[in-house]
């Protein structure tokens, strides 16, 4: 047997962080939401956003984070008026079911198959996918099992091609310290985590809406998401064209990890950031939304 934690159930909490992060922000860009099935069962809370006939884009997020994490591309105007943006809260997390039961998140199957139901259900032709840190590993997973055929290109944002610990970022060990049910101990370990997630830290209102929505992720999810990355030959087999955004001081996962990236999937290019952490699409959104629209309006 297993319990249910189900999209209506946080529904409220959701919309709240999302009411935090749109209030007062004139420029805020509207969206559709709507509810993905899994092959599995789990109720996925995905969105979209900008132009319904632009080039698409799904944007994957990371470890304990949602959709809004992606806030500064998805009500970026430029972005919103070249693209069609589809975000989604991976199982576990943000408004999407958080159903207790250990299968549902050690298999990287799984998390490829949902992201192909989240292509599937939004009619998406060729998207680009955009993924990061655990959103790159979800990626690999679908570049696993599909192959990279029914994409026309990949962003790998602050990720990780494999578990090399040589590789990994000083502060990684934050993360199993998120896995306590000592509630007063998770939101210390959660509040490390997310300042270890930035060089340039974010301000107190902004942290505030992350710390809300990392707080949703029940502490056992959080730790059943623990599993190997066996994604080399996938990585070797990519067909399309790739970026590798990184940031030079990510105390997550190492920059390691982007130059490996770079050497394994085939004429891969490098985006480094000097100065900047684990979340350069946040830290430094400028440069990052530019560098996307070139990427993606470069593709064929």
């Amino acid at each position: 047997m297993f319990a249910r934690i189900t999209k209506s159930s946080c529904a409220a909490a959701i919309l709240v962080v999302a009411f935090i992060l749109g209030a007062g922000a004139a420029h805020a860009q509207t969206y559709k939401s709507f509810v993905v099935k899994t092959p599995d069962g789990v109720n996925i809370s995905a969105q979209e956003w900008g132009n319904p006939a632009g080039k698409e884009i799904v944007f994957i997020h990371g470890f304990m984070q949602s959709h809004l994490s992606w806030a500064k591309q998805l009500q970026d105007p430029e972005l919103a008026r070249q693209f069609r943006m589809i975000s989604y809260d991976f199982r576990g997390h943000g408004g999407s079911d958080k159903i207790l039961d250990e299968k549902l998140y050690n298999n990287g199957d799984k998390f490829a198959d949902e992201l192909d139901a989240v292509i599937k259900a939004a009619s998406l032709k060729k998207p680009v996918l955009v993924g990061w840190s655990y959103g790159s590993r979800i990626v690999s997973d679908y570049l696993k099992k599909f192959g990279s055929e029914q994409i026309s290109g990949i962003n790998f944002v602050g990720g990780a091609g494999n578990a090399a610990k040589e590789n990994l970022g000083a502060d990684i060990g934050l993360i199993p310290k998120t896995f306590t049910d000592d509630l007063a101990k998770n939101i210390e370990a959660t509040k490390a985590f997310i300042r270890a997630c930035f060089e340039k830290q974010p301000t107190a209102a902004e942290f505030e809406d992350m710390l809300a929505f990392n707080m949703m992720v029940p502490a056992q999810i959080r730790g059943w998401l623990r599993r190997p990355a066996p994604y080399e030959d996938a990585l070797k087999a990519v067909k399309v064209p790739t970026l590798v955004t990184h940031g030079v001081k990510d105390r997550i996962l190492g920059l390691g990890l982007g130059k490996y990236l770079v050497a394994t999937v085939p004429n891969a290019q490098a985006s480094f950031y000097d100065d900047i952490g684990h979340s350069p699409f946040w830290e430094d959104a400028p440069r990052f939304n530019r560098e996307l629209v070139s990427f993606v309006n470069g593709l064929k």
